[in-house]
């Protein structure tokens, strides 16, 4: 077995020794590279840097040692040719949907999308020309409809956000491929550890590696994991041009949250599974999806997909959002907050936070009203949570 290369390393050796680089001093905790530029040994050596004949860093916004660690342990991790990390997650989203089209171009995306994934799609992409159809994720015959056109990209989020909707990936990527379009996966709720979309057939994955890779609610990042020639010809140039780079810093806080990521989220898992069953069984409770439990409308294709269950729970109350209001508002241990993938938990109301932008029948389009609760499950003790969840809903 290889102890250098990682091509035979397991997961959780990737996540904590992939990339590593080294400087003359040996460190054994990667080295924050925190400049922004680079000096030469001569005039001739930066020109040549700077055309691409001689390898070597010559800007922070084109590349970093820190930042390149990340990478290319993001490349192992994800088993894709190469990497590019963006400030933010959507950060990384943008840069892939609008860097690769022009006017012309068509997309196709599943209805069920963060708030502002849906903006890039409906509203900012039609600016330049590029018509964007949306469909339900779940339906493969309304794909097999829109695909039936050419297409350049199809994006997707499998669990979806907030509801946790399935995709079938490897469907949707066979009909993708037949229209001429490449398929973009956010992966963030299953993250790498759960899902591997790249393996069931797409061909882009995308990450907000500020949650779970970070995870500890510090940094901001993204990620962008695909083909070497397509991320060189349309990722590359965007990112030089326009300055989505991330910091340094944060790409050091990133790699240091990948070495306990697997922990991390097989636990919050378990956490979130505990819950979702809890939940599921009070008066209050109308619904509860959870990508674990058998009662969850497209169980079938998460079971196909994903190891586990992952870390996110919805539920819908009764009454609506006064209810889900008061709800929030009893809970004392879990966190009002729109983030995810934290070590601690924490919730939102959907409708009016991290789909606010949507307006009514955008929502309806992927089955969200004001009675959905989203909670992401952190480390915390599973009685402890369970019990300050079940208080609140009392408390209704």
């Amino acid at each position: 077995m290889s102890t250098r290369d990682g091509k035979d390393w397991k997961p959780a050796t990737k996540l904590v020794r992939g990339g590593t680089m080294r400087s003359q001093f040996g460190e054994t905790s990667e080295a924050l590279f925190l400049t922004s530029g680079y000096a030469y040994d001569s005039a001739e050596q930066a020109a040549a840097r700077m055309a691409g004949e001689e390898e070597g860093f010559v800007y922070s916004r084109y590349a970093n040692p820190t930042v390149r660690m990340l990478e290319d342990r993001l490349t192992m991790l994800e088993g894709s040719e190469t990497c590019r990390v963006t400030a933010s997650g959507m950060g990384a989203i943008s840069t892939t949907m609008i860097a690769p089209v022009g006017q012309g171009d068509r997309v196709v995306a599943a209805s069920a999308l963060f708030g502002s994934c849906r903006v890039i799609c409906q509203t900012i992409l039609p600016r330049y020309g590029v018509e964007t159809e949306f469909v339900q994720g779940s339906d493969l015959d309304a794909w097999k409809k829109a695909l039936s056109k050419p297409a350049k990209l199809v994006l997707i989020e499998s669990p979806s956000n907030p509801l946790l909707e399935a995709v079938d990936i490897a469907a949707v990527a066979e009909l993708a491929h037949a229209a001429g379009a490449k398929l973009v996966v956010d992966n963030v709720f299953a993250t790498p550890i759960l899902q591997k979309p790249l393996e069931l057939g797409a061909d882009i994955s995308v990450y907000s590696a500020t949650k779970h890779m970070d995870g500890q609610g510090r940094v901001l990042a993204g990620a962008i994991c695909g083909p070497s020639d397509w991320i060189e010809e349309y990722i590359d140039p965007w990112i030089r041009h326009t300055g989505p780079a991330p910091s340094p810093f944060n790409a050091w806080v990133v790699l240091k949250g990948l070495e306990t990521l697997d922990l991390r989220v097989r636990q919050a898992s378990r956490n979130a599974a505990r819950l979702a069953d809890a939940i599921a069984g009070h008066a209050n409770v109308k619904a509860v999806r959870y990508p674990g439990r058998t009662d969850h409308p497209h169980y079938t294709i998460h079971a196909k997909q994903m190891s586990e269950g992952g870390t996110l729970v919805a539920f819908s109350v009764k009454g609506g959002r006064p209810e889900a209001f008061r709800v929030l508002n009893a809970m004392k241990l879990v966190d009002i907050s729109n983030n995810l993938g934290d070590t601690k938990s924490l919730a939102c109301h959907p409708a009016s936070t991290t789909h606010r932008a949507l307006n009514e029948e955008e929502r309806a389009s992927m089955g969200l009203d004001e009675s959905w609760i989203r909670i992401s499950v952190g480390l915390e003790d599973a009685g402890d949570l369970e019990a300050d969840i079940l208080a609140a809903l009392d408390a209704m």
